[in-house]
């Protein structure tokens, strides 16, 4: 008989291991699976020598080629080759669930499941590979067994791959252990290697890994018109994943964040690997549309979520990202909070955070509806915080003394407004989590339910980054913290998310890439908007802190010479394309003032929704999205295009059949520009019905909003 080498290493071995190798030649029978659709197929194998491979196709053609599964251990064999398989398991899932907060009101579970058991007969080792087919694309995870010869071990690296067939276009962003808050790259993946060294650009804390590293989600095209979305779900007790692309094959393979000692992970069985996640569509709008990422998490563990709700919110913040005012009370340096007396300083004059300012922005929210008031710089420790390493900066608990906390929580409340208690930790996750449990003490005694944390700079303790698995699970276990104490968290340079506003849906928001305050620091690129839906909003919310109607930055900072590269209708635009349950009028109260008749919008705009319809949408060049409101008749619409301009047709025919509506369109003006002028504007009015076509002129940059309420 000619059993396979790894067999006959084991003749001697107990009757089970002998049994599996006798069956080697069924073992190696390739697997196959279908999406409820039938336009997905999944084909798992086991190559000559015992290694795991999966393959993808939709509609019949080739999507991933023969990649490569499995981990490589850290002292000892690794888990990449010498399977046999010795179970195969299949079920089918199909149900509903209701998100607490959401772009749809519910969200479908359909798929079909195989789950493969291999075992290493020459370690006696057992891998399970979970695979889940949806019509929209294929989620994967490994799990570990409790087992004796495998309980505590660590990840040297993880061997996963994407065996790309071509030379696909990529919306990219440079591989990096700390940031995602880079310009995106579009580019086909052979020109990565020649455009990486342009594309880092600097940041507070950064560590790019390679010339051909690549975070995600990364969105991909192919000439043939198929789009792929790659990214992972359910990240937990692991660290983040990246892609590392082989130019010469195109084929991306697994890197993950190490930790200080260099290491991928320290797991104990039993334990599972986060979902690897491929979103497959011959239609951009199906990428956006698709709820794969969120069905890969785990349910809610909130059972009580009545405190968790959609905010819209102004905040002292945007004038000290110009430059307007500052955090700090004092311009002193050299602070250390236990042996300064902040009574007997002189103040800079440029603080922000004073209680009169904030009464202000108080006033302003109470006036147009808001929900809340977002406060950065309000506690002590600004002045010294910054590229220092120091450990201790903050306490999350005393003010500066120009900030009455008592007087501005009655003032709020009596106002019908809440105050969100903003927590930088200048990287020091230690000190963060020290202070942690009084922090969210206070913020219970004073009325606040939702903070914006903050990771600027380095990470503390030094060799750890942002997305090794340390910090991963510092961030989730401050989110069950927040959740402890009914606090919604807002989490700013933290990983990007990965559908874990499913299970603790009090995540109302995250940071994550290249927001608004960069058009302060340079600017950002005109089709930036057009592509963050289809790369990083794949895995959940961004506060991307849309609304700047004064585009000359230097309006507000005469040092400044940023310039917005946006139009005020694009503005208004991103409250519907960039989905959030959290959404700031990033703007200050006296511009908005000006543009009353655009700010209506803001006004008007839900940030909880029922329904939501993706009319076009081509990434990097433009998107239109239509949304009902939670709760009510009413629909919403946005549009925003690249620095081309264009002309954007659609249909309203998802309203409801021979119901009468008024829709107000914030349009782009008579020679609107996002550089040359950008705050051109038209609002117009017209009755509309369910057989209503639309045709409206975008500008370079711009785009259009259109609130349709139903008469």
């Amino acid at each position: 008989m000619n059993l396979p080498r790894i067999c006959r290493r084991s003749v001697r071995r107990p009757l089970l291991l002998l049994l599996l190798c006798l069956s080697w030649g069924a073992a190696r029978a390739e697997e196959q699976l279908q999406s409820p659709n039938k336009q997905l197929t999944l084909r798992v194998d086991l190559a000559a020598d015992g290694v795991p491979t999966y393959r993808l196709s939709y509609k019949g053609k080739p999507v991933l080629n023969a990649s490569r599964l499995g981990l490589e251990l850290q002292g000892t064999p690794s888990l990449t080759n010498g399977f046999v398989q010795t179970s195969a398991e299949r079920k089918s899932i199909d149900e509903s669930w209701n998100p607490v907060l959401g772009e749809v009101k519910t969200i479908r579970n359909h798929y079909n499941e195989l789950a493969l058991t291999l075992t290493q007969p020459a370690t006696k080792r057992v891998l399970r590979v979970r695979f889940r087919l949806f019509d929209d694309g294929l989620g994967f995870r490994y799990e570990f067994p409790r087992q004796p010869e495998l309980a505590y071990f660590v990840v040297k690296e993880e061997k996963t791959q994407f065996a790309l067939n071509g030379d696909h276009k990529a919306f990219w962003l440079p591989g990096d252990y700390d940031t995602q808050e880079y310009e995106t790259v579009t580019s086909n993946l052979s020109q990565v290697r020649g455009l990486m060294k342009a594309a880092i650009t600097g940041n507070a804390s950064q560590h790019p890994f390679s010339p051909t590293g690549l975070q995600t989600p990364l969105m991909l095209k192919r000439p043939d018109g198929v789009y792929l979305n790659i990214h992972e779900a359910a990240l937990v007790d692991y660290s983040c994943l990246s892609l590392e692309l082989d130019d010469k094959t195109f084929a991306l393979n697994a890197h993950l964040t190490p930790d200080a000692q260099g290491n991928k992970g320290n797991l104990q069985t039993p334990c599972q690997s986060p979902w690897r996640t491929v979103i497959v569509s011959d239609k951009a709008a199906d990428i956006l549309e698709s709820k794969l990422v969120l069905n890969l998490n785990e349910p809610s563990k909130i059972k009580d979520t009545s405190w968790i709700k959609p905010t819209k919110y102004v905040g002292v913040w945007w004038e000290m990202i110009t430059g307007k005012s500052s955090w700090s009370y004092t311009n002193q340096e050299n602070i250390k909070l236990d042996s300064i007396d902040y009574a007997k300083v002189k103040p800079n004059g440029t603080h922000g955070a004073t209680t009169a300012h904030v009464k202000e922005y108080i006033d302003f929210a109470a006036l147009h509806k808001l929900d809340a008031v977002l406060v950065e710089g309000w506690n002590t420790g600004w002045e010294d915080w910054f590229g220092k390493h120091k450990e201790y900066v903050f306490d999350f608990v005393t003010p500066y003394p120009d900030f009455d906390i008592e007087e501005l929580n009655r003032y709020a409340h009596g106002k019908g407004i809440k105050l969100i208690m903003h927590h930088e930790t200048s990287g020091s996750t230690r000190n963060y989590e020290r202070h942690l449990e009084a922090a969210f003490q206070l913020m219970n005694k004073h009325g606040y339910d939702a903070v914006k944390t903050g990771y600027v700079g380095d990470v503390l303790p030094l060799g750890e980054y942002h997305y090794s698995q340390w910090l991963i699970n510092h961030y989730n276990y401050v989110l069950e913290k927040a959740a402890e104490h009914h606090i919604m968290v807002n989490g700013h340079e933290a990983v990007r998310p990965t559908g874990l506003s499913r299970t603790y849906p009090n995540l109302i928001g995250n940071e994550a890439a290249r927001g608004t305050e960069f058009q302060a620091f340079g600017g950002s690129n005109p089709d930036h908007c057009t592509i963050l839906p289809f790369t990083r909003l794949i895995g959940g919310p961004m506060d991307y802190t849309p609304g700047i109607f004064e585009m000359d930055v230097s309006k507000y900072n005469p040092n400044n010479k940023s310039h917005v590269n946006s139009t005020l209708a694009q503005q208004l635009s991103l409250y519907v394309t960039m989905y959030s349950p959290l959404q700031m009028a990033a703007d200050l109260p006296e511009t908005y003032n000006k543009f009353l008749d655009a700010f209506q919008f803001i006004e008007d705009v839900p940030v909880d929704w029922d329904d939501t319809h993706v009319l076009e949408a081509e990434p990097g060049d433009y998107l239109t999205i239509a949304r009902k409101g939670k709760g009510s008749a009413n629909w919403f619409i946005g549009s925003t295009c690249d620095e081309n301009g264009r002309t954007s047709s659609i249909k309203l025919d998802f309203l409801k059949p021979g119901k009468k509506y008024e829709a107000t369109i914030y349009a782009d003006g008579p020679g609107a520009h996002y550089a040359k002028n950008p705050q051109a504007y038209a609002i117009r009015k017209l009755t509309v019905t369910s057989k209503t076509k639309l045709s409206q002129l975008c500008a370079p940059g711009g785009g259009y909003a259109i609130s349709v309420v139903a008469k």
